[in-house]
């Protein structure tokens, strides 16, 4: 009879999912110590309300799988290297390389590492996965439509998944690959022409011990392939859902119920006698890849020494930005370097031994077993030298290539020391979480209800005194890391007299700082920094509308610089007429802007004719491309570069890339200047396609898939929305929070909280995040509640 009723509750617990009704559940949940109290609110939020911390994140663990359940199962197998066995032979060199790098230490040390009661937090929370995926498999009619189109069932989680590494923003290593082979082709002063590398120049000359002429693609295969989402294709796709009709039965029910610089963040802090209102505020949109469902997660987690409401992995325990009682905070990348690629000479007799400071050693090896769909189980002999995870054994010419990563020491798993940060009471207990905080290299800002606020980069940082680490480097004991910079040693700051601090992925390290060895090379362009200190710097007073009309500011400066060297240029025909149409123009990329449009087009084939020009023959194909910082450097101050006449020829390269944006226009857009807004489908605008948009017909793909929508902006913009004119990647989630008033804080989450088709929460923040609109993120009880569209209560089972 239990039995029974638990199937009913697991039943009502999956359509109220789906629900925007104000109703209550009670469902019961093996695992729990106490009831817990879900209260969702009507922008798909949890609020979840815990009397002790272990029900806190068991709770969290059930709701996030609830709404994420696809997106976990994936998830799960990219972090165990078990995708071929759905996938079959096409994943199995995915499969090694996840086995290959995997984190193989003490579980409960490394768990105890991102929080004093690690263990039991992390453990907590994968049990509440697996207590929904226990409830959910009772009724696998409701499994989301994901599992059913493939299918698979989703399997049970263990600790090693959350603290897995293998979707974090680890290091530089295919970089540095690409400037080894480009180095050999072109030279080093070159290679150091073309990158655009500050704020000190590196180091790049190749050890003549390495033979340059072997640095080839296949030496990081298998890491490149244990890092690349999973993509589907219409063979993955069970025989029934291969036919349009059955595809088409079970779309219509659903419709019944009616790029590497561009991806980065703004942060900024600013302190309350800067504000209108006199309080300090935090600010932060990470960017990242647009897919759906989103890659963040929002949750309010409260339970006696925990009240922690934001953003942050959905597959990982606690909330990576956002605020306590006592303070906010935010992220955003500080590049840093954590891996080197390291060459060896094998021995000509034994391929599985390296040397090392003279002597022959044995690489270490594991054996795996991994199983494959359709296929006989796969044995994958992996090796090791005292350095990393050998990637390429060529044994023709007795050489070997492994990865040194910092981020496989303890503590590597990206986010889950924000554990430590969630129960931050001031600036000095933030800054001491800080200290733990190892992938990625990121700068965290704070500012708390006292007024504070300071920045903290982090991110484990090796120290190198003999090279810069951008080129490969013999694995001979000749070019070691000597320790890691203790990460309260990287660049900070705390109360400024200016009054704020802001970051963007630009460098920001003071000219003052001492501890260069650990320090990168390689930082996207300045542009989006220089926006916000610009709007910041303001002798006005600020409000919340000035903080969201920063996060969503589309002014361009590279647009300032460019735009006037138009004035001294003759057109004829179309192009002058658009030249026209940039006269006067504001500088903003506005979707609904004809002059955003024509300045775009020129913008991107400024960056196209820079590199099929500058780029030498021998580099195409290896140099990806040339930041547009080091273009604007060419451009404000030509050189031989371009021509025995500079400014005639700098006036050349603008004006033929001008005509080339004015023809591509055309061919988009048509003939008519008139309909050339910036924002829409054939040129920038948002189109989200779902990982198995390719498996499936149309009608379901019209289910799965989102927009498109226009959009404005693009990577160089406060408001970014990357480089790509249907966008790839940008702020898919915001937050902006008031410390004088926590119920104050807005954000947005597009697409939607949920990652399940069926769900009200699925893309019900689709077009307000678009149109970038932002919704109350509330704290008090009060608020919440009177916003709440479901609650839900998980009651402890009875043991028998």
């Amino acid at each position: 009879m239990r039995q029974a009723i638990t199937l009913l509750l697991v039943i009502l617990f999956t359509s109220c999912n789906n629900s925007k009704t104000n109703s209550e559940f009670n469902l019961p949940a093996d695992g729990l110590k106490e009831p817990v109290e879900i209260v969702r609110d009507e922008w798909g939020i949890n609020h979840i309300y815990a009397k002790n911390q272990h029900d806190l994140f068991f709770a969290q663990g059930y709701a996030a799988a609830a709404d994420r359940l696809f997106q976990f199962e994936i998830w799960r197998r990219q972090a165990t290297g078990t995708v071929a066995e759905i996938l079959g032979e096409k994943e199995l060199k995915r499969d090694i390389g996840t086995r290959l790098f995997k984190f193989r230490g003490d579980m409960i040390t490394e768990m105890n590492y991102y929080h004093e009661d690690g263990a039991e937090l992390i453990t907590a929370y994968t049990n509440g996965v697996n207590a929904y995926i226990e409830t959910i498999l009772k009724t696998p009619e409701k499994l989301p439509i994901e599992f059913k189109i493939l299918g698979i069932e989703p399997q049970k989680w263990t600790p090693d998944v959350v603290i897995s590494r293998h979707q974090g923003l680890l290091g530089n290593i295919g970089q540095e690959l690409q400037i080894g082979q480009a180095v050999a082709k072109l030279s080093a002063e070159k290679v150091k022409d073309l990158y655009w590398f500050h704020p000190k120049e590196p180091n790049l000359t190749i050890d003549s011990k390495i033979n340059t002429d072997l640095l080839s693609d296949d030496i990081l295969a298998l890491y490149n392939a244990y890092r690349k989402p999973v993509k589907f294709t219409k063979d993955d796709v069970v025989p029934n859902f291969q036919n349009n009709k059955v595809a088409e039965t079970v779309a219509s029910a659903y419709e019944d119920k009616n790029d590497m610089y561009s991806i980065g963040s703004n942060n900024w802090v600013i302190t309350g006698n800067r504000m209108a209102d006199g309080k300090s505020y935090m600010a932060n949109d990470p960017h990242r890849t647009i897919a759906v469902p989103s890659l963040r997660y929002m949750a309010h987690l409260v339970a006696p020494g925990w009240n922690v409401i934001g953003g942050g992995e959905p597959e990982i325990p606690g909330i990576s930005i956002g605020h306590n009682e006592y303070g906010a905070w935010g992220l955003t990348v500080f590049r840093t370097d954590g891996e080197d690629l390291y060459v060896y000479d094998i021995n000509p007799n034994n391929p599985h031994q390296y040397k090392y400071k003279g002597e022959w050693v044995d690489m270490t090896s594991i054996t795996e077993n991994i199983k494959v769909k359709g296929k006989e189980n796969h044995t994958a002999h992996l090796f090791y030298t005292q350095h990393g995870p050998v990637t390429h054994i060529d044994s023709i010419n007795h050489v070997a290539y492994a990865v040194r990563c910092a981020w496989l020491e303890p503590g590597g798993s990206p986010y889950l020391a924000s554990l430590r940060m969630d129960q931050a009471k001031s600036w000095e207990e933030f800054r001491e979480a800080c200290n733990y905080s190892h992938i990625p290299g990121e700068n965290m800002i704070w500012a708390d209800k006292e007024g504070n606020i300071g920045w903290q980069a982090v991110g484990i940082a090796p120290i190198r005194r003999n090279f810069s680490g951008l080129v490969p480097v013999p694995g001979d004991g000749s070019y070691e890391w000597e320790g890691y910079l203790p990460i309260i040693e990287k660049p900070n700051e705390y109360n400024p007299a200016k009054g704020y601090l802001a970051t963007a992925n630009q460098n920001v390290t003071p000219e003052s700082y001492n501890h260069w060895d650990a320090i990168g090379y390689s930082w996207s362009d300045p542009y989006r920094g220089d926006r916000v200190n610009e709007v910041l710097d303001s002798e006005k007073k600020l409000t919340m509308e000035d903080m969201k009309a920063l996060q969503t500011d589309y002014l361009s400066i590279p647009a300032r610089t460019l735009v006037p060297m138009l004035e001294q240029l003759v057109f004829t025909g179309v192009a002058e007429e658009a030249k026209e149409r940039l006269a006067n123009w504001d500088y903003k990329l506005e979707a609904n802007s004809i002059p955003a449009a024509i300045y775009v087009a020129w913008e991107n084939q400024i960056k196209d004719l820079a590199n099929e020009q500058f780029i030498p023959k021998e580099g195409k194909g290896i140099v990806p491309g040339i930041q547009l910082a080091r273009i604007m450097e060419w451009l404000k101050a030509p050189d031989v570069r371009f021509g025995q006449n500079p400014i005639l020829g700098r006036n050349e390269f603008l004006s033929n890339a001008f005509y080339n944006g004015v023809e591509d226009l055309q061919k988009r857009l048509g003939e008519d200047m008139n309909l050339w807004q910036y924002g829409q489908k054939d040129f920038k605008h948002t189109y989200i396609q779902h990982a198995l948009s390719n498996a499936v017909n149309d009608s379901m793909k019209s289910r799965l898939n989102l927009g498109p929508l226009p959009r404005g902006g693009n990577a160089y913009t406060p408001g970014s929305t990357g480089s790509n004119l249907r966008q790839s990647s940008g702020a898919s989630f915001r937050i902006i929070v008031n410390t004088g008033d926590w119920d104050a804080a807005l954000g947005s989450n597009g697409p939607g909280q949920s990652g399940n088709p069926d769900s009200e929460f699925y893309d019900n923040l689709f077009e307000p995040w678009a149109n970038d609109e932002y919704f109350p993120v509330y704290y008090s009880r009060n608020k919440i509640d009177s916003v709440a569209v479901k609650i839900t209560k998980l009651i402890p089972v009875e043991k028998q």
